[in-house]
């Protein structure tokens, strides 16, 4: 089973890389507002994990690693709207300006 996890794990990181270099700039700063959904998702994924493994009694590692789950994916959450809401800032900031003409 482990040996599975770990080659989930290589596939989806060359994916993703190949996925997200083919992506014009443009299109960087939307596609980050969009993944924002997805690792909300992965943030509640982690605490039902990490929840069930302090029921079941699990060892350290399960519940370090699953802590850091949480911590990296609250990471990305932040950042991706701290990114989308600057870039809405500078078209509303233009759009301001465009009034007072």
């Amino acid at each position: 089973m482990g040996t599975m996890l770990v080659f989930v794990l290589i596939l989806a990181s060359f994916l993703g890389f190949e996925l997200i270099s083919k992506v014009p700039s443009q299109l960087h700063t939307p596609l980050m507002s969009g993944s924002n959904a997805i690792s909300g998702i992965t943030v509640v994924g982690a605490i039902l994990s990490l929840a069930g493994t302090f029921v079941v009694g699990s060892e350290v590692a399960t519940i370090v690693l699953g802590t850091l789950a949480i911590f990296f994916a609250t990471i990305n959450v932040v950042g991706g709207y701290m990114v989308t809401d600057r870039m809405l800032a500078m078209f509303t900031t233009a759009k301001k300006e465009n009034e007072h003409d």
